[in-house]
């Protein structure tokens, strides 16, 4: 089985076991990807939130298949986590899950924009953004929405602001 055989393989064991699994009905798929050395990444999110136990339970199904099919041989490693700060927002969903935080979004014309995520529409997301405008001799602080076509959007990852 090749790479994208298995990573689509996974994908569908991941949705059948989101379809069957009351506590995981929630959760999605964001990324698999196959590293070297037989290292298998599956990052997954929720709209409650990834816990612990919720890897927990992912991994040994997933666990599971990998060895009694033997997709991966008798050595590998399975990493099963949320895809973190710092890691590109990739699905809808994600972006829904992150209304109130900083984004950075690089644009494909390789310009990019910053600002807190205000909405998420079908095919739109909406930053507000601060910028200063000169008032006389004093510089102020205005917020501006800033409405960003997915399809222009290469990629967006959350920021912490201290």
């Amino acid at each position: 089985m090749n790479a994208m055989e298995l990573t689509e393989r996974i994908e569908q064991l991941l949705a059948e076991l989101f379809a069957t699994n009351e506590r995981l009905a929630d959760c999605f798929t964001v990324e698999i990807s196959l590293q070297p050395r037989n290292k298998l990444c599956v990052f997954v999110d929720s709209d409650s939130g990834i816990n612990f136990d919720k890897c927990k339970i992912i991994s040994r199904y997933l666990e599971a298949h990998l060895d009694a099919n033997g997709w991966l041989g008798d050595k590998y490693v399975l990493e099963v986590s949320s895809p973190g700060v710092g890691r590109p927002l990739r699905q809808w969903r994600q972006y829904r899950n992150n209304i109130g935080r900083h984004l950075l979004v690089t644009l494909q014309d390789g310009t990019s924009q910053r600002g807190v995520l205000k909405a998420v529409e079908e095919d739109h997301l909406v930053l507000e953004q601060e910028t200063k405008e000169k008032q006389g001799h004093k510089s102020v602080r205005v917020l501006a929405e800033r409405s960003i076509p997915f399809e222009q959007i290469a990629t967006a990852v959350v920021k912490i602001v201290f």
